[in-house]
């Protein structure tokens, strides 16, 4: 198991952020359906969500935390997907960059 953070700043409200969060977790559940198993996410706190899913038979758990300038994002990554931790970084750069308008390069 190895540990992953990502940190994606953000200038927006945190109501903005959690509405953003909650439509791309809908649109992930359906656009991903076939390559991950269900997507569970849920708000813990108005400040934190934990997500779990699995993507090539191994379990992934983590949580999104909105601080007032950025997304905390972490992540624990399990067996194998410990060596591809680089693109799964940029992955999670870009697409919650992307949603947040704060797209890094």
């Amino acid at each position: 198991m190895k540990p992953l953070e990502v940190r994606i700043p953000h200038s927006l409200p945190p109501t903005e952020v959690r509405r953003r969060l909650d439509e791309a977790v809908e649109r992930a559940r359906t656009q991903y359906a076939d390559m991950v198993g269900p997507i569970d996410a849920t708000w813990e706190t108005d400040e934190r969500m934990r997500v779990r899913l699995q993507a090539m038979g191994m379990d992934f758990d983590g949580s999104i935390q909105v601080l007032a300038d950025a997304l905390l994002v972490a992540l624990v990554l399990p067996g194998m997907a410990g060596l591809f931790a680089g693109r799964i970084q940029s992955g999670i750069e870009e697409r919650l960059g992307g949603l947040l308008g704060s797209q890094q390069v």
